[in-house]
């Protein structure tokens, strides 16, 4: 089963377009970033390095 698929692909999208109304509203409200959004931001870069390692062995096995 590959994972680029018309269902995965309508959700991904959807979490592109919440995201960016997210961010937009952060963007237009007064103050520093938050503790939560930094917490995110690092979860998010460790879930795409975690993920990136994952890939990146599996394809030595071949």
């Amino acid at each position: 089963m590959s994972i680029v698929n018309r269902r995965n692909a309508v959700v991904g999208w959807g979490v592109w377009k919440l995201g960016k109304r997210v961010v937009r509203r952060k963007a237009k409200s007064d103050g520093p970033p938050t503790k939560s959004l930094v917490a995110v931001a690092i979860a998010g870069a460790a879930g795409a390095l975690t993920f990136w390692r994952k890939r990146g062995s599996g394809s030595a096995a071949s």
